[in-house]
């Protein structure tokens, strides 16, 4: 009798590129349920007291916002997805991924402070760097810069307003936290799901 085949291991590259865990985007989730029940009961609270007519007014001002930030919701989309295709994905591993230590977390700060454009750019930026390599920390680290350090609404808005010296010392007191909270993603991130440990080839 014939001993049956050796069963093959699966390809290096075909296990490194499995989704990681808590990577997997359900259609429906938590979030969208909760936002989708306090639309339900606000609408009923405005039919019951403005009737039909103001429930109808506020659906149609909200399909007018709608149709304006559409297209820049695809095109933030657009763009996600192309980075995400262009970058190549050793590089960012090894430059913000889980081993880069504290120096993926300063890359992705720096990279949040200079990072142009509103939350249609940030968030599919970030998307697409998780997609392609980039951790939990790193990608946290840049989300929280950006929202903090941004040169661009710094220079825009808060120094004509605000003044060079309060933007200055703003900007200098903010420059730890990126790296604090990206730093503690990944401390958080790196128990709530642990890598499996590979296993070695079977006899």
């Amino acid at each position: 009798m014939s001993e049956p085949p050796p069963k093959n291991p699966a390809p290096a590259e075909d296990a490194e590129s499995e989704p990681r865990p808590g990577r997997v985007r359900k259609p429906i989730g938590w979030s969208t349920i909760i936002i989708a029940a306090l639309v339900a009961v606000s609408a009923a609270l405005v039919w019951r007291r403005d009737g039909t007519d103001g429930v109808l007014d506020i659906l149609t001002h909200d399909l007018s916002l709608f149709s304006g930030i559409l297209p820049r919701v695809l095109a933030g989309c657009l763009l996600g997805a192309f980075i995400s295709e262009i970058l190549p994905h050793e590089k960012v591993s090894r430059s913000l991924g889980p081993k880069s230590g504290l120096t993926g977390l300063l890359i992705g700060t720096a990279f949040g402070a200079i990072l142009p454009g509103g939350p249609f750019t940030a968030y599919p930026v970030a998307s697409a760097l998780l997609a392609v390599g980039a951790d939990f920390g790193a990608t946290i680290a840049m989300v929280v810069s950006w929202t903090l350090i941004g040169y661009g609404r710094a220079v825009a808005w808060e120094i004509p307003i605000m003044g060079t010296d309060f933007t200055l010392w703003r900007i200098l007191i903010s420059l730890p936290l990126p790296v604090l909270a990206g730093a503690l993603g990944r401390f958080v991130y790196v128990r709530l799901y642990p890598q499996p440990e590979p296993k070695g080839d079977e006899t």
